[in-house]
């Protein structure tokens, strides 16, 4: 057995020496080999390879940041522009090359930026090759103009042994007025594009071109650099007054704070905006909604309280009863909101009302409907209706805005009473095929293009003539059932009251280089003519009778010391019942020559009867008691004692410029004749159009809130109208017609 073991052993034979010889000189010689190849090419071609590394070092091709473009009201006052901010960068691998600039350099950065300077040496100890490090950020060049001298050769200040810090340069957008136009404006991103308003529309003109710094290295392998510099954005000047962008937004102000968790918690209403237009140009003079943000800091989160909540959707939370108008954001809300709720909630504060929120009209679009009957030849002007205070059209009562009834309403008189029968009658004799179609031409249903992101599309909100049914057209007449938005109406009433010719809107004027040379003015631009000049000739002698006129619903908005024109609207929302309002105010001054338009819209205020545009109109008159003689217009209107006294106090909280005295005795001749033309007016008045129907002025009022009580059903009534507050409902036209009862508005 042994035996046997050792026979079989393995042995280590000499032919496997022999071989393994063999392999370790072939092996010997390929190293051999690679360290000659290794030598001559560090003889022959070393200072090649090494500028190739070197070349291709991070520092060497830097990027350039440009700086965007400004924002400028008419007056050439900033709105935004861009500050030139640095990083402080520790590029702890040069600093530690040698460790006498290790303390130099942590010495001077915490004198000159406060830094701690154990956590400076903990990030060398634990990144010794780390070569981009932001110390801080967004520094001004003041904060680092110390540090700038001890790095700079040449300079008094500096220190060689001072090492591995450096500054990158960039830009962040500042907005001097926070809050002002911040609708209008829009904000930037934190990678400097344009989010809303103009910042977003106009941010390719804004924007510029980033520069570039490339380095490479000369012959004796030293750096050299090559700048590609950048190229700065366009600004653009726009036609916002700042001074009348002020005022209006001081009185949106004002309104919320009147009226704030008033009827119940949140804001004065769901929201309210503003409208500033020439009449004459499409020139957006003043434009705002309320709640406003702060451009500085949009993400503040204080600015959502009160709003109406959204939902991960954008869509309004729903309160638990119809007649609520909402649920309002609350401390506690937004603190249990997740990411994606809360960025909904920012986006419902950051659009601009005034052009991306639709909604139905009312009464303000009822010179539309009369300027449409005119132009087409489907009414003279001298008809007279009979209001009994609904009118039955496809088998339903549709109420007026007067359930009482108006008795005899000329055309001019259901513009100033605001009569939803004379509308209805109207609209009836002009039909479908032509109401339709004036109502594109007036520009409802389609997108202005004014230069704002953001607008609506309210295109599929209004009625085609074929799917336009009686009943539809009867209440389109007097602005319910079809959907606009704000840019949408003072567009089109613009061209109701100056000629019939319809401007597109628009907000910047000019675009100017980054050296002031003047790229591109935007001119004024006709888009079509809606109406003749002899029609809008009457809608202005009809709207005049709105803010003149002895039952005009508009009394309220008349500033102090001028005669303007207008319309009222009060528009019921959905569902139908639910005792929430839209009202509004569509006005114009002067009143015998328009030259600006002013529209108020406020969306469910915060009141216990929503249903008065006296929430409008107030507003209107508040503005534009400032507004018109800041404008330089002349005083028509003898001033009361407490208008006088309302100006003087004006004068001494107001830096805008107001007519000089001698204004009031222009003031009393102009009242004088217009005195004297309403005395014309009246007496022209048929028989007929007196003998009318007012039993609710019999009423007894309610000194709590001023509304008169109808004794037999307990409703308000508002006692310059007579429109029953909260008892105007529009039937469900979904269902069969019942004879129910509809109203809208005043």
């Amino acid at each position: 057995m042994k035996q046997r073991k050792v026979k079989n052993a393995q042995k280590f034979t000499i032919g496997m020496k022999k071989k393994l010889v063999v392999l370790f000189v072939l092996v010997l010689l390929a190293f051999v080999g690679l360290g000659v190849r290794l030598i001559l090419i560090t003889k022959n071609n070393g200072e090649e390879y090494q500028k190739q590394v070197l070349s291709q070092q991070q520092y060497d091709s830097t990027t350039l940041p440009f700086r965007r473009g400004e924002i400028l009201d008419a007056n050439n006052t900033v709105l935004a522009y861009s500050e030139k901010v640095y990083n402080v960068i520790l590029d702890a691998k040069l600093l530690l090359r040698s460790d006498k600039y290790v303390e130099p350099t942590i010495k001077a950065l915490v004198k000159c930026f406060g830094l701690d300077a154990g956590e400076i040496r903990s990030y060398l100890q634990d990144h010794p090759g780390s070569q981009y490090y932001i110390l801080a950020k967004k520094l001004t060049y003041d904060q680092i103009s110390e540090f700038q001298g001890l790095i700079t050769i040449g300079s008094d200040t500096y220190d060689e042994n001072i090492q591995g810090v450096w500054f990158e340069a960039s830009y962040i957008r500042k907005y001097p007025n926070n809050t002002l136009a911040c609708d209008i404006i829009g904000f930037t991103s934190s990678d400097n594009n344009g989010m809303y308003g103009l910042e977003e529309y106009y941010n390719s003109v804004l924007s510029g071109t980033p520069g570039r710094e490339y380095g490479y290295l000369d012959d004796d392998s030293q750096l050299e650099r090559t700048t590609i510099p950048a190229t700065d954005g366009d600004s653009i000047v726009t036609t916002i007054d700042g001074n009348l962008q002020n005022i209006v937004e001081r009185h949106l102000q004002e309104f919320n704070d009147t009226y704030a968790n008033n009827a119940r918690q949140g804001n004065g209403a769901n929201n309210v905006g503003c409208i500033m237009m020439d009449v004459n140009t499409g020139e957006i003079l003043a434009m705002a909604s309320y709640p406003f943000f702060d451009l500085n800091n949009p993400r503040d989160t204080s600015r959502l309280i009160g709003m109406p909540s959204v939902d991960e959707k954008g869509n309004k939370v729903k309160g638990e009863s119809i007649y609520d108008s909402g649920v309002y954001i609350t401390q506690e809300m937004i603190d249990g909101f997740s990411d994606e709720v809360l960025y909904q909630n920012y986006n419902a504060l950051w659009k601009n009302y005034c052009i991306s929120d639709t909604y139905e009209p009312g009464s303000v679009a009822k010179p539309f409907t009369v300027a449409t009957a005119l132009e087409s030849g489907s009414i003279t002007g001298d008809e007279v209706y009979n209001c009994k205070g609904f009118l039955e059209v496809g088998g339903w009562e549709i109420k007026c805005h007067n359930t009482y009834g108006d008795g005899a309403v000329s055309v001019e008189r259901g513009i100033e009473i605001s009569c939803n029968v004379a509308m209805m009658y109207v609209a009836q004799a002009t039909g479908v095929n032509t109401f339709t179609k004036f109502q594109k031409d007036f520009g409802f249903g389609l997108k202005t293009n004014i230069d704002l992101a953001g607008e609506a599309r309210t295109e599929g909100l209004t009625y085609s003539a074929a799917n336009m049914t009686p009943t539809d057209l009867a209440t389109n007449s007097f602005g319910q059932g079809f959907n606009v938005d704000m840019i949408e109406m003072i567009t089109g009433f613009c061209s109701l009251i100056n000629g019939g010719y319809y401007y597109e809107p628009h907000v910047v004027k000019k675009i100017v280089s980054s050296s002031g040379a003047t790229i591109k003015n935007i001119e004024p631009r006709i888009l079509r003519q809606t109406i003749s000049q002899s029609t809008s000739d009457k809608i202005v002698q009809y709207c005049n009778k709105v803010v003149a006129g002895e039952e005009g619903t508009g009394k309220t908005a008349r500033p102090a010391g001028y005669m303007i024109g207008g319309k009222t609207g009060t528009a019921q929302t959905l569902p139908r019942g639910n005792h929430q309002y839209v009202v509004s105010f569509m006005g114009y001054a002067p009143a015998d020559d328009p030259q600006i338009a002013i529209y108020v819209v406020v969306d469910r205020p915060n009141v216990t009867f929503q249903a008065d545009a006296k929430y409008a109109t107030r507003i209107v008159r508040a503005i534009l008691t400032e507004a018109l003689p800041y404008l330089n217009f002349p005083m028509t209107e003898e001033l009361s004692e407490k208008e006088q006294a309302e100006l003087a106090e004006l004068r001494e909280q107001l830096v805008t410029t107001y007519v000089s005295e001698n204004a009031e005795e222009q003031t009393e001749e102009n009242t004088e004749e217009t005195e004297e033309a309403a005395t014309e007016s009246s007496s022209e008045e048929t028989v007929e159009e007196k003998d009318r129907s007012s039993i609710w002025e019999s009423f007894s009022k309610d000194p709590a809130t001023g509304y008169l009580v109808d004794p037999n059903t307990g409703n308000m009534v508002d006692p310059d109208s007579g429109a029953v507050l909260g008892g105007d409902d529009l039937p469900d036209f979904n269902e069969a017609p019942n004879a129910a009862s509809s109203a809208s508005s005043n």
